[in-house]
């Protein structure tokens, strides 16, 4: 295990992004069962900070945890060093105390426990998934791909071409309203292709300038949302309330 880990994520310049998701993922899963025990009001666990009566949400430790850590990886130099890995994971606490509370801080609002505070588990779910893709060695548009003589499926045009059209691909594919297929096709082009062409969804901005009431398409995608999309949604709905609790 020492061996696959040094060869496959150290050697490869993946320690810090290895210790940013972990280290987001625990603090993540702590905060909401820390959450859940003051919302149930156990008396073991230690509450709320509340200094003079004031409720400090941990969107604010979040923030002072990401200045820490990110401006302490700023002026790591060495990329496999222990001082890297541990401001990587300070920055990765601070990410998920802040997304944890993303609707709250979008709403200006304690919306924490309401139907509008799904949205932070949403975001939490979306930031994993795109840092696990960073972490399997994918990058957003291929950007990785170095042009050279021996290495470029192509001319330089050609390839800025490709991440043009990739991303106009993905772009619509989120105008549709299909946000994981448009932020994962930005990894993996196929993806963002099959979004674009296939319909949008009937809330989407995209079916509100392009399918007028009670046009064809306005009803196939309102068929298609009710059919397909809705079973989708419950299932994950009832996944992030067993992991993150159920909203009042």
């Amino acid at each position: 295990m020492q061996n696959w880990f040094v060869r496959e994520i150290v050697e490869t310049g993946r320690l810090r992004m290895f210790c940013f998701l972990i280290a987001f993922i625990a603090a993540f899963l702590f905060i909401r069962f820390s959450v859940r025990m003051i919302r149930r009001q156990a008396r073991w666990w230690p509450g709320n900070v509340t200094p003079g009566g004031r409720h400090i949400h941990h969107v604010v430790f979040g923030m002072v945890l990401m200045c820490v850590g990110g401006v302490g990886g700023l002026v790591v130099d060495e990329a496999t060093s222990g001082w890297a890995a541990g401001t990587a994971a300070l920055f990765g606490v601070g990410t998920a105390l802040v997304l944890d509370e993303f609707a709250l801080v979008l709403h200006l609002s304690d919306v924490y426990w309401s139907e509008e505070g799904r949205l932070s588990v949403q975001v939490v779910m979306i930031a994993v998934a795109l840092s696990g893709l960073l972490l399997l060695g994918l990058r957003p548009l291929g950007v990785n791909d170095t042009v050279n003589e021996e290495g470029v499926p192509g001319a330089p045009w050609q390839v800025g071409l490709g991440l043009l059209v990739n991303l106009a691909m993905s772009l619509i594919a989120l105008l549709k309203g299909k946000t994981w297929t448009g932020l994962i096709g930005l990894f993996i082009g196929p993806l963002a292709l099959i979004g674009a062409v296939r319909l949008a969804r009937p809330r989407s901005p995209w079916a509100h300038r392009r399918y007028s009431e009670g046009s064809r398409k306005r009803r196939r995608a309102e068929v298609r949302d009710t059919r397909l999309r809705a079973p989708v949604e419950r299932f994950v709905d009832r996944l992030q309330d067993f992991v993150a609790g159920r909203p009042d």
